[in-house]
């Protein structure tokens, strides 16, 4: 190898090293990691209505995961999903819909009318909020359990273990971010920045601001 070829590449070698030294102390550009394809899936929602993955193309989907029989002290995933949608209009979404999907993991008695009247005592906007479930309970556990990450087991007493959570999705169907666990900030909070950041992403994913992007995404400037 020549020593003029040598430099060329420790040069570039150190500019890389800068570049990505740079983007991760100053942060010009935050965005959030691309987890991996989000599942598809063809459930039935509270309106007895086909509800699909394509569906949602195009869409910021947050979804969610409980059964109605859940008993007393139940983590409770429609409080926060109310407050993230009264307050959606803090968040700059340039006209990008968002959708909030229940998912239940309890299909032989969430039943479409079951759902309806889960969702009805919620106050529930059914255009924008779906409570949806498969009786395909093997295809199900597939879904839930390996497709999103989200752990649960019928315990055979009508009760189930459930790791709760929620899952965002962009409008491409890949899972952007995850929320497991408690954190000093509040799951609406936190969830609403990111819709943010998502929105800011596809606002600036055309042209030279593309590439800002993909080099965010390459040195890791994720949003907290």
């Amino acid at each position: 190898m020549s020593k003029t070829l040598f430099n060329g590449m420790y040069a570039f070698a150190v500019l890389l090293v800068l570049s990505a030294f740079a983007f991760k102390v100053f942060q010009p550009i935050q965005v959030l990691p691309r987890m991996r394809i989000a599942p598809a899936y063809n459930f039935v929602d509270q309106s007895g209505q086909p509800l699909t993955s394509e569906t949602l193309r195009g869409q910021f989907v947050l979804y969610s995961f409980t059964y109605t029989h859940c008993p007393a002290p139940c983590f409770n995933s429609s409080e926060t999903i109310q407050e993230i949608q009264a307050r959606l209009s803090e968040v700059d979404l340039g006209g990008i819909p968002v959708s909030f999907v229940t998912i239940s993991i309890d299909p032989e008695r969430d039943t479409t009318e079951v759902l309806n009247a889960y969702g009805t005592a919620l106050g529930a906007d059914f255009t924008q909020w779906k409570f949806a479930t498969t009786e395909n309970k093997a295809l199900l556990k597939t879904i839930v359990g390996a497709g999103f990450e989200t752990y649960y087991e019928d315990k055979g007493d009508g009760n189930f273990a459930l790791d709760p959570g929620y899952v965002l999705v962009d409008g491409w169907g890949i899972i952007r971010s995850e929320y497991r666990y408690a954190t000093e900030v509040s799951d609406a909070d936190r969830i609403l920045r990111h819709l943010g950041v998502l929105a800011d992403e596809v606002k600036n994913s055309t042209g030279s601001s593309k590439l800002a992007y993909e080099a965010a995404h390459l040195f890791l400037c994720y949003a907290p």
